[in-house]
């Protein structure tokens, strides 16, 4: 359990969530984990099939504070509110910044910044960590254009210019994609992003990854009474989770490439556990998605340090806490929305 930005986060599974006077009692096992007082709290988020006492549910309705369930995989179960809740005044704030193109710009080019910033991170550890087996000097052009483009976004003040920017540096970061895949090469090669549908077994994987990091923010972004279909950098369309689109661009370089390139350069993922259909489209076996879900959801119980909390969390929490900053932004708390910065 950890708490953050007065938000209790229980991540160890199958823990029971009671009430003892006015004080939240987490158990595991007849095992007491942690107590803490509700006047402390925000709202708390469970993961996995845990539950919680009627009268812990009854007096958080009564406090206003947010109770969520998830799955252990980060899929949004539901939440226990009250009567009246503040997230209506939160979606309210939310749907007008989203009809002010100089408002969503505001929270767009941060969100861009954050997603260059770590693209170019990835490349630069990949230089450290990898210096014989990598062509190093290459890879350092591409990270000193991408040191522009985030200088470039940051003065940025049109959310179509903004796309073109995030465009080139995207081009230009997925140019060396390829450097840094080390093994398995005769399966394993990436001649650039392609998807709708993926055409070789790089791209069926990140697609794969992607997809299962926008249901995770999704659900990120549900907990804090955000609306995840409402954005403010891609445009609203029915039945897209545009705001979810929006906040895991930041994330995709650390949380879903870099874990790709892993369980390739590892051979944890089978290059043979892949089918190519009649058109061209490649597929995933069910034992490479079983193996993928598996080391998922290892890599979300790593540890980070949160570079604006400047504490250390989980990976698994880095969306979350990324919704809550965003909700504290539109909320007035905060002057700005501070992205994900990783080094």
């Amino acid at each position: 359990m950890k708490k953050l930005l007065n938000t209790l986060y229980v991540t160890t599974p199958d823990s029971y969530l009671s009430l003892d006077g006015e004080t939240v009692v987490v158990i595991n096992q007849d095992k007491q984990l942690g107590k803490i007082p509700l006047h402390n709290l925000e709202g708390i988020v469970t993961f996995g099939y845990s539950g919680a006492s009627p009268a812990l549910m009854g007096e958080c309705a009564k406090r206003q504070i947010s109770l969520c369930f998830m799955t252990s995989y980060g899929r949004f179960l539901a939440r226990v509110v009250g009567k009246v809740y503040g997230n209506v005044t939160l979606r309210k704030e939310q749907y007008r910044i989203s009809d002010n193109p100089a408002l969503c710009n505001r929270i767009a080019r941060n969100i861009v910044v954050g997603k260059i910033f770590n693209a170019r991170w990835v490349l630069e550890r990949f230089i450290r960590d990898h210096p014989i087996s990598i062509d190093k000097s290459k890879i350092k052009r591409i990270s000193l254009k991408l040191q522009n483009f985030i200088e470039l976004s940051r003065e940025c003040n049109s959310n179509e210019q903004l796309r073109g920017f995030e465009g080139e540096a995207a081009s230009l970061y997925f140019s060396v994609f390829d450097e840094m895949i080390l093994q398995n090469k005769e399966y394993f090669y990436f001649d650039g992003r392609n998807r709708r549908p993926p055409l070789d077994r790089v791209n069926a994987m990140l697609s794969f990854v992607y997809a299962l990091l926008t249901n995770y923010v999704a659900s990120a972004l549900e907990t804090v009474g955000l609306d995840p279909y409402v954005g403010f950098y891609h445009t609203d369309r029915p039945g897209r989770a545009s705001l979810a689109l929006d906040m895991i661009e930041e994330l995709r370089p650390v949380m879903a490439d870099r874990f790709v390139l892993t369980i390739i350069n590892k051979r944890i993922v089978d290059p043979k556990g892949f089918t190519i259909m009649e058109n061209g489209a490649v597929e995933m076996s069910d034992d490479n998605i079983k193996t993928i879900l598996t080391h998922w959801q290892k890599r979300r119980q790593e540890i980070v340090k949160h570079p604006f909390l400047e504490e250390k969390v989980e990976w698994g929490l880095i969306p979350y806490i990324q919704a809550l900053l965003l909700a504290r932004y539109i909320r007035g708390d905060l002057d700005a929305y501070p992205p994900f910065l990783w080094k």
